[in-house]
């Protein structure tokens, strides 16, 4: 029988769609509001340079009118009709300005990962009917200019930083910073705002339409579970703007008052946390696991009553439950490992974090625990591209809050849990569909629903959880299903496996890949007195290496069925990542593509 959780409309539907923004219009708020306040700030010739409001809004307008007079039509404000913009940039300023003058002249953004393999770039720009692309720097110029060749509709190309050859994005402003109100006047809520190019783990990329509604309404219902923001407070944006989830919560950051620093590059996160000192800031696990990874490595580094008392600390940690809260003494012992060793953590990520948001995939409950019993809030939340992204979040408060769950859903969302367990979504949030592709939106909008191919269930008949992506539950060659996921997440607890990747669909057992950590295994081995070669391949292939990995696979084995637990393992020397091809932008596993890559390894393991 299937279930259903929906929340009604404050009043009802076409009251609450009236009440609707249109995404500049939360801009053009803090215009009106505060002017002279910090919206965004970046590094710029190794000094942080802040954007004012006016600046931004003022820019954005003049950008608009630059384009309109370059030949942006606005005759046919359909989804066919509307003029395509690409751009591929990492984080910066002039990235949300070109979101903004995008808006306001009528047309529709189509960003790109900087990381998309050419002949992808090639199919989007087509796919899309791009005409005009911006472009960041010399380096992705560089990158793609053959692959641009190929594409005789793109027009215009302007770029942020100089580049010789091509016109400066400058070149577009206006002398006119005023908003063109007839064109304004004609963009409505239901308006074509964003296509948004998903990169899958298989096939050509699918694009996501979604109106200023869409976006706008994810950004007004996710706004409860930020009431611990304060007006004037910073935060770091590192997550790809590209991506849904860092650029919708960029608006809540605009309407909750907050200012924008962007991280200079993913190295340099650390660095930039403790300059800029957010309040919160969103990451996804395997960015999470990192940094982890790095304060553990320097608690190993430590020595006699340091050593003993930061691994208390973390001991502590581990149990921790905001539910649950434990005896008097445990609550009395966390709270002394705080003043002790957390606050460390603390300072470590600039001293004011107060919540941590994660998405994208399933986050380690060691993590969440950790972090949290250290007064750093993980808000772990779910949704997809398709979704805006928001579907439910964990909240700061307490109550709000549970450990191994994506959360409550937001205000005006509906889920239900299908017989076969897909989570479906009905709400104002959800996709106007897939560009120029009727039949597969048809094939994931049924009746209303969305479907998003992740199974749930309900926790306390209230906060949803994940327990497996449909498509990547696979049956043994002796006819019982396996769910990865689970088994992938509590392997990855252990400080010796980087990543891994379970495998055993129509196969006698389960097997894995694993990238193990490097690092860890060098210094267990040195700990017991052996030598540690430098080369990773040699590496892996010691005895007494691949003794460390069948212990750890043990250890955690025996928390899942006989049929779930991993028999045999092929340990691989370089890290998976995205310029390989081999993790989406998201850092999600292509799990087909790693398959293909390393099928001669799978099938020494089954041989």
């Amino acid at each position: 029988m299937e279930e259903y959780h929906k929340i009604s409309f404050p009043t009802n539907k076409e009251v609450y769609l009236n009440m609707t923004q249109r995404l500049f219009d939360l801009v053009k708020e803090r215009y009106d509001t505060a002017p002279s306040a910090t919206l965004l700030a970046a590094k710029e010739n190794g000094r942080w340079r802040e954007y004012p409001v006016s600046e931004v809004w003022e820019t954005a307008c003049a950008m608009a009118n630059g384009l309109l007079e370059l030949g942006v039509a606005t005759v046919d404000l359909s989804p066919e009709g509307q003029e395509k913009i690409a751009i591929i940039s990492p984080n910066r300023p002039e990235w949300i300005i070109t979101d903004l003058a995008v808006q306001l002249s009528g047309a529709v953004l189509t960003p790109i990962y900087p990381t998309i393999a050419p002949h992808e770039l090639v199919f989007v720009l087509k796919d899309a009917g791009v005409k005009k692309l911006l472009i960041a720097d010399h380096k992705l110029y560089d990158n793609f200019k053959e692959a641009i060749k190929n594409v005789p509709e793109l027009v215009d190309i302007f770029s942020f930083d100089a580049i010789p050859g091509v016109r400066s994005w400058r070149s577009l402003h206006s002398d006119n910073k005023n908003v063109n109100q007839s064109v304004v006047a004609q963009i409505t809520t239901d308006t074509l705002a964003t296509i948004i190019y998903t990169s899958g783990t298989t096939g050509n990329p699918k694009g996501v339409m979604l109106s200023h509604s869409n976006i706008a309404c994810n950004v007004r219902d996710s706004m409860p579970a930020f009431t611990f923001a304060k007006v004037g407070e910073r935060t770091l944006s590192f997550l790809p703007l590209n991506h849904i989830f860092e650029r919708m919560i960029t608006y809540i950051y605009v309407k909750a008052g907050l200012s924008i620093w962007y991280a200079e590059s993913m190295e340099t996160i650390g660095d930039n946390l403790k300059e800029v000192q957010p309040m919160v800031f969103c990451t996804v696990p395997r960015l999470l696991e990192k940094v982890y990874e790095k304060i553990m490595a320097k608690g190993l580094e430590l020595k006699g009553i340091k050593r003993a008392l930061f691994f208390w600390a973390v001991k502590l940690g581990k149990k921790y439950d905001n539910v649950q809260q434990g005896s008097a003494w445990y609550r009395l012992q966390l709270k002394l490992a705080n003043r002790l060793i957390f606050a460390k953590w603390r300072e470590a990520l600039g001293g004011k974090v107060k919540a941590i948001v994660t998405g994208s995939a399933a986050c380690q409950e060691r993590l969440i625990r950790i972090f949290s019993s250290a007064n750093i809030v993980i808000m772990e939340g779910y949704g997809l591209t398709e979704t805006s992204p928001v579907i439910s979040v964990n909240r700061f408060e307490s109550e709000g809050r549970r450990i191994g769950t994506i959360g409550l859903l937001i205000d005006n969302v509906a889920v239900k849990i299908a017989d076969d367990g897909e989570i479906l979504c009905k709400g104002p949030n959800v996709m106007i569909g897939y560009y120029k592709q009727p039949e597969l939106t048809a094939t994931v909008m049924q009746d209303g629903w969305f479907h998003t191919g992740d199974i749930g269930t309900w926790v306390e008949d209230r906060f949803l959880k994940i327990t497996d992506r449909k498509k990547e539950i696979f049956k043994t060659s002796g006819g019982k299903y396996v769910a990865p996921q689970p088994i992938e997440n509590k392997m990855r607890e252990s400080i010796f496996i980087e990543q891994i990747m379970v495998l055993g669909a129509g196969r006698k057992f389960v097997s894995a890949l694993i990238v193990p950590s490097m690092m860890q295994l060098r210094k267990a081995l040195q700990d017991a007195g052996n030598s540690a070669p430098d080369d990773n391949a040699q590496l892996i292939a010691l005895p007494a290496v691949q003794q460390i990995i069948r212990g750890q696979l043990d250890k955690y084995n025996v928390q899942f069925g006989h049929v779930e637990q991993v028999k045999k393992f092929k340990l691989l020397p370089h890290e998976w990542t995205i310029d390989s091809g081999e993790l989406t932008p998201s850092l999600k596993v292509k799990r087909k593509v790693l398959e293909a890559k390393f099928e001669k390894e799978i099938e020494d393991l089954y041989d």
